[in-house]
């Protein structure tokens, strides 16, 4: 990177790039763009091509990568809820493998003939172009998550759980299939049960570190008793920084592990459990920004020219081709999709930040072509978010595959997990107040009390007497949910919601 007078000077520009970024992700947001793509596009702004600011270390991109994977993955792990991927935990599963598997198959297939169709350009070995096909291979965590969640699209037949797990889940294959690829390179040949084993054994390793470590983590933050709580999301970033370089040393897979932990940690009962899934939200935001950046300041935009065409085709035959056929392999023996819902799933396999991280690996090994596998890489990965990332929504309507929303928390009140309770909110109908408009009026459970009234924005907490008006929001608490329920059906309560501990 160009060498700045002071540190002072090198703050004052990360700081004016941060801004940037925001801001550029705010107004595309406006337009449909996603944020991600924004912060590859102010990254090469900023790069060799644009302003001026060089980088061109892979390793220390590669590194930021890592350490922004740990934490994205360990932040989606914990947002991603047991419950709603148990029903489509195999679907996921076999995407994140055998899915993984074949795109790399078909798609390397692709470009060895196109290569060959224009040798005169370069000519790649059938290695050589399943490792292109390997790096580009999986979707993007950082992209799927974020998009799907900052567009708060809703989909049917558990669409959404079913891409986040396969996004979560997938990069450890194709990590260890661009491993494995650059090694057969290298040494001119590898034994076909030798990389089959070491497959397993990564997976295997990375799935029982992950659970582990992840319930060790549980355990800990139970039971250390800090004082001061602001260090409780300090500990927690630590597990996943401990988990990934503990298992990637003991060969296993270290971002499996990572996303595995996420997952034992966000569906445990643990203490300060909301402050610290908020403080690793924006570390994750952070460090996508930050990733992003790095990656679009690493490459030189004028290299992406020579690769426009290769790039187009092959990110289009990877979009309309490659990704369809392994999906719909893969979800054969599942009946719980529909056609639409197949094609869905097809389209949303977006390309973001770890293609191009991995495209690093065969940089730094000194694989021939390595540089224009990034620069192709790259170009893909704009392509996607530009096509695909874009129309994550009009896709579903197309396919109508929007599900309703889910009904909004009015009040965003969390009880500590440690209050075994049951906090419902109603809706106040004229059923409700067909048996009175006071609040005594009403027939509710012993242990229960009416804490609060949300009416036309403005809160305020109730009294025997107070009167209650149509479409007003009342919030509950009872230490009995099953009383509570019984007593909404005789009071003709229909729209609630319940949170229980």
């Amino acid at each position: 990177m160009r060498m700045f007078q002071n540190p002072e000077q090198v703050l004052l520009i990360a700081s004016v790039i941060l801004f940037f970024s925001i801001f550029a992700g705010k107004a595309g947001y406006r337009f449909g763009l996603p944020a991600l793509l924004l912060f590859l596009g102010v990254g090469m702004l900023f790069g060799s091509d644009g302003l001026g600011i060089q980088f061109s270390d892979p390793k220390i991109a590669q590194f930021i990568g890592m350490l922004a994977l740990s934490i994205i993955l360990f932040s989606g792990g914990m947002d991603t809820k047991v419950a709603e991927v148990k029903p489509i935990a195999s679907q996921g599963v076999v995407l994140a493998t055998l899915g993984v598997l074949a795109t790399t198959f078909i798609t390397g297939g692709f470009i060895y003939w196109l290569f060959g169709l224009f040798g005169k350009y370069v000519t790649l070995t059938f290695p050589e172009s399943l490792l292109l096909a390997a790096v580009m291979s999986s979707t993007d965590s950082a992209s799927v998550f974020s998009i799907l969640r900052s567009k708060g699209v809703y989909l049917k037949e558990r669409l959404r759980p079913t891409l986040e797990l396969e996004s979560g889940s997938n990069d450890p294959m194709a990590y260890m299939l661009t491993l494995l690829l650059i090694a057969y390179i290298q040494s001119g040949g590898m034994d076909i049960w030798e990389a089959g084993l070491s497959l397993v054994i990564q997976l295997s390793v990375g799935a029982i570190a992950g659970f582990l470590l992840g319930k060790l983590a549980v355990l800990i933050i139970n039971k250390i008793d800090i004082d001061n709580e602001s260090l409780y999301p300090i500990l927690l970033l630590a597990t996943a920084f401990f988990t990934f370089a503990a298992t990637t040393l003991c060969k296993g897979n270290g971002y499996l592990a990572v996303y595995i932990a996420g997952l034992v940690v966000g569906n445990a009962k643990i203490v300060h459990k909301k402050s610290m899934g908020t403080f690793f939200d924006g570390f994750a935001w952070l460090w996508q920004i930050v990733m992003f950046l790095t990656l679009g300041l690493l490459v030189n935009p004028h290299e992406l020219l020579p690769v426009t065409g290769v790039g187009v085709m092959v990110g289009v035959f990877m979009v309309l081709i490659a990704r369809p056929i392994s999906v719909f392999l893969c979800l054969i023996p599942y009946k719980n999709f529909s056609f639409k819902g197949k094609l869905y799933i097809s389209w949303v396999g977006l390309r973001g930040a770890v293609p191009i991280i991995f495209a690093t690996y065969p940089m730094i090994a000194g694989i021939e072509h390595a540089g224009m596998f990034f620069n192709i890489v790259f170009f893909i990965t704009i392509l996607s978010l530009l096509i695909q990332g874009t129309t994550v929504t009009q896709a579903a309507k197309w396919l109508d595959m929007v599900d309703e929303p889910e009904r909004k928390d009015e009040f965003g009140i969390e009880l500590p997990e440690e209050i075994k309770s049951a906090m419902s909110e109603i809706d106040i109908t004229p059923a409700v107040l067909s048996h009175g408009n006071k609040l005594m009026q009403l027939t509710l459970p012993d242990h229960t009390l009416a804490v609060m009234v949300k009416r036309e924005g403005r809160y305020f907490i109730p009294k025997g007497n107070t009167e209650l008006k149509e479409n007003d929001k009342l919030l509950m608490i009872s230490d009995n949910d099953e009383a509570l329920l019984q007593a909404y059906d005789s009071l003709g309560v229909k729209d609630y919601t319940m949170k229980k501990n």
